[in-house]
């Protein structure tokens, strides 16, 4: 910086001073709850649909197609001739989308459940927690009552 003039250097520490406020900025940001929690979710996410998709598609989706008559949804489709003179025609693969909405309604069943079992295990922690919380208060109050008690008793005595 020996060459520089002196608004070139201040416009150099601006720019340095930029970059820090920038990089502390990010810092802050990534190092929030929110960001790593996320993150998190989208890793658990990730991993819990492939748990998903190969329960779907390995063990319900074949039960399933025996109650079908071994029916296979993704072989369905409709060719439509082409009206207009070439000889290509257009097909429509309806059993891929029948059995992509299968797929999603068994996914979302097998979601529901996953909540509903959290949810549940959830509920009684919870209760459990309040009930001691319950038993704790009252085993208060009974010692109170008895420390009342023994002082009404002191009190009396000292009277006599």
């Amino acid at each position: 910086m020996k060459n520089l003039s002196k608004s070139q250097e201040e416009k150099i520490q601006q720019l340095r001073a930029k970059r820090r406020s920038f990089t502390n900025e990010f810092k802050t940001f990534i190092s929030r709850g929110n960001v790593i929690d996320l993150a998190v979710g989208v890793i658990i996410g990730s991993a819990f649909t492939s748990i998903v998709n190969s329960l779907v598609k390995d063990i319900i989706m074949p039960v399933i197609s025996l109650i079908a008559g071994g029916v296979d949804f993704t072989k369905l489709s409709i060719t439509i001739p082409n009206f207009f003179g070439t000889s290509d025609s257009a097909t429509i693969a309806y059993g891929n989308f029948l059995q992509n909405v299968v797929d999603f309604l068994i996914i979302a069943f097998v979601i529901f459940l996953v909540v509903r079992l959290i949810n549940n295990i959830h509920d009684r922690a919870e209760a459990l927690k309040k009930s001691k919380t319950k038993e704790e208060a009252k085993k208060a109050a009974a010692k109170e009552d008895e420390q009342i008690v023994l002082l009404r008793e002191i009190r009396d005595s000292l009277k006599k």
